[in-house]
C-alpha cells in the first residue's frame, strides 16, 4: 500500500518486522513550540508558577514520554533508549518556549517517534501547569529535525 510499512499486503495494520535489519547507532532530534500570552511567559521564565518549576517538570515529563512511546503509539517497537535529552528554551519573540528533544539508541529501528513524543509530552506538561492562567496556549511546529542511522541514512529538515 503506497510504500507505507505499517500495512501488510491485505491493507491491515501490523508491526514492521525489523529482525533482519542491522543493529546500528541511531539518533533523532525533534522540535516544537508552545506559544502563550506574555504574562504566562513571564510567570514561567521568572519561576512564579503556582505549580512549581514548569520548565524543569516539563523536561522530566519529556524524558518520561520518550521512554513510554511504545505504550502510547500502537505499532512502535520497544527500544533500548540510551539517551534522552529535552531542552526548553525561552523564545521571547513568540512569546513561548522552544522544545527540543534528542533521543539515541543502538538498535534495529529509529527513534523519531520517541523524540516526537518527548517534545509533545513536554509541551503538554507546560500547558497543564500553566492552563490556570492561559487556556489559549498553542502547541505548534512539532517535527523531526534530524534522523541518522540505519538503512535510510541521514535526514535533516530544511
Amino acid at each position: 500500500m503506497s510504500g507505507l510499512t505499517h500495512f501488510d499486503a491485505k491493507g491491515d495494520a501490523h508491526m514492521v518486522d525489523v529482525s533482519d535489519k542491522a543493529v546500528t547507532s541511531r539518533v533523532a532530534v525533534a522540535e516544537g513550540y508552545i506559544r502563550m500570552a506574555q504574562e504566562t511567559f513571564d510567570i514561567i521564565t521568572e519561576g512564579r508558577a503556582k505549580k512549581g518549576d514548569v520548565i524543569g517538570v516539563a523536561r522530566l515529563a519529556g524524558i518520561m514520554g520518550a521512554k513510554k512511546t511504545p505504550d502510547l503509539i500502537p505499532l512502535c517497537h520497544p527500544l533500548p533508549v540510551t539517551k534522552v535529552a529535552v531542552e526548553l528554551t525561552p523564545a521571547p519573540d513568540l512569546p513561548g518556549l522552544r522544545i527540543e528533544a534528542t533521543v539515541k539508541t543502538t538498535g534495529q529501528t529509529g527513534v523519531e517517534m520517541e523524540a516526537l513524543t518527548a517534545v509533545s509530552t513536554a509541551a503538554l506538561t507546560v500547558y497543564d501547569m500553566a492552563k490556570a492562567v492561559d487556556k489559549a496556549m498553542e502547541i505548534t511546529g512539532i517535527r523531526v529535525m534530524l534522523k541518522d542511522g540505519g538503512k535510510s541514512g541521514r535526514y535533516e529538515a530544511t
